[in-house]
């Protein structure tokens, strides 16, 4: 790895850390890090920067000053990376590389966070906005979706400036403002500038995967998911129309009971589960650590594969690895309790299977709706990213950094059934990864858009720790990291 040092004089902060760290045999200064860590993801999830499905709620105030905060806390990073703000509050870092012929890397995370109604909150064990740290955990809105990847990528980037790294790579940072409703004026704009720049990514890494105790696979292992392919998210339009009337003098069936119908014949007939490559590649990557039984039923998937499909099928988050989901989660219709609407509307939310694709989702639904009087139109999203492969330079660079900290962790490639940023990439970036390295148990991913988000302050340092050694090996510039 070649990297230069700037300067010199004094002891950094990473200097003194290795001497604390040798005095006390690591947990001491672990511990020490963890909370200025945690204090740091407190203080900026204390900024309200909610995305609302009405941009007319949109405020900007605390995204400006959820900034002014980041440069406080890093000072050397907003010193020596440029800063663009993209649309005005998505944030764009540049951290210059040596050889600007080399593809650059991006590692990615959002600020904004999904809100919390005011009879919700009363619910919360901590205030969902006051970064409380106690028990334990940092508790509140962003601790996993996922302001702790905007902290972890920052904490990442300052203390190899501090040790005078000069990548040889150009290294980017890019923190969306509109992830969750979509990313439109954040991340696919930041994919077209650099479309229009003619920047090309050999791979970046979004949120999506992490590091898990108490996996469903490997319950007794740390787990770290390097996910390689999400699923692809597409709505779909579900339309009845009737003749408006009077309510005292019904036909035999309304728009409503019409759409009615057709929403239960969606939810009673699921598309064909299946194992697609990314679950199989993950299944693989698994096996060498599972009781017998279920090893040898991994390793016949040609024979048992069909025993291995009904398994993910006990719960609803285990059959969104196996199927494309539909999820119908906005209806309307009527305009008064006594008049005969003449229209009524569904969306279903579909989260499409690596190897589907919008036309089979339309054609499943046409087939089991059966009605010719239900009006089906998709609107799509944008498709996901193509899968990452699992042995490329990419996910070898994540494995390193994370055998670094963490060398009985077990890493498994996959799928995440939910999208992310990254999908916007998809024309720029060679390789598209999701993993942010926070550690999380399995109980508190419900935590994420739920009840007390929170993330344990214990390991938090040696989240930090993987996350410089990604951006090391990145900077490095190196094929074979």
């Amino acid at each position: 790895m070649r990297f230069g040092i700037l300067g010199g004089g004094g002891m950094t902060r990473s200097g003194l850390a290795i001497v604390l760290y040798l005095a006390t045999g690591g947990s001491a200064f672990a511990e020490a890090d963890s909370q200025m860590i945690a204090e740091r993801l407190a203080g900026a999830i204390r900024y309200e920067t909610v995305s609302h499905e009405d941009s007319a709620d949109f405020e900007g105030a605390p995204f400006d000053a959820l900034e002014l905060y980041l440069r406080e806390q890093y000072p050397r990073t907003h010193a020596v990376l440029r800063l663009e703000k993209v649309n005005a509050y998505t944030l764009l870092y540049e951290w210059s590389g040596s050889e600007p012929d080399l593809a650059g890397a991006l590692f990615m995370s959002h600020l904004d966070v999904v809100p919390v109604e005011a009879e919700a909150a009363a619910n919360w064990s901590h205030p969902p906005f006051g970064g409380v740290i106690e028990e334990g955990y940092v508790w509140g809105r962003g601790a996993l979706d996922v302001k702790i990847g905007v902290i972890l990528w920052l904490e990442a980037v300052e203390a190899l400036l501090e040790e005078g790294v000069i990548p040889r790579r150009t290294i980017f940072l890019s923190f969306g403002h509109d992830e969750e409703i979509g990313g439109d004026e954040g991340a696919r704009e930041v994919a077209a500038i650099f479309a229009s720049r003619g920047i090309e990514l050999a791979f970046l890494f979004d949120e999506g995967g992490m590091i898990l105790d108490g996996h469903p696979l490997l319950p007794d292992k740390v787990v770290a998911n390097v996910v390689t392919a999400e699923k692809a998210y597409y709505s779909v339009e579900l339309t009845a129309r009737g003749i408006s009337g009077h309510s005292s003098m019904p036909p035999p069936s309304t728009a409503i009971g019409q759409l009615a119908r057709a929403i239960a014949r969606v939810e009673e007939n699921p598309m064909p589960a299946r194992i697609s490559l990314p679950l199989r590649e993950m299944l693989e990557a698994a096996s060498p650590h599972l009781p017998f039984s279920r090893r040898f039923a991994i390793d016949h998937l040609w024979l048992l594969g069909g025993f291995v499909k009904r398994s993910f099928l006990d719960t609803d988050l285990n059959a969104s690895f196996v199927r494309t989901s539909f999820a119908v989660t906005l209806v309307s219709g009527g305009v008064k309790e006594n008049v005969i609407p003449e229209i009524a509307q569904a969306t279903v939310n579909v989260r499409i299977l690596p190897g589907d694709t919008p036309e089979d989702v339309l054609a499943h639904l046409a087939r089991v709706i059966d009605d010719e009087g239900i009006e089906i139109k998709g609107t799509d999203w944008g498709e996901g990213a193509p899968a990452a492969s699992a042995t490329g330079p990419a996910f070898r660079l994540a494995s390193a950094s994370i055998a670094d900290v963490l060398p009985e962790a077990v890493i498994l490639p996959g799928l995440v059934p939910g999208a992310t940023d990254s999908r916007h990439f998809s024309g720029v970036a060679r390789e598209v990864l999701r993993f942010v390295p926070m550690r999380v148990g399995m109980d508190q991913v419900g935590g994420a858009h739920g009840r007390d988000e929170r993330i344990a302050v214990d390991g938090l340092a040696d989240s930090r720790a993987i996350a410089i050694g990604m951006i090391r090996r990145a900077a490095s510039g190196s094929s074979s990291d």
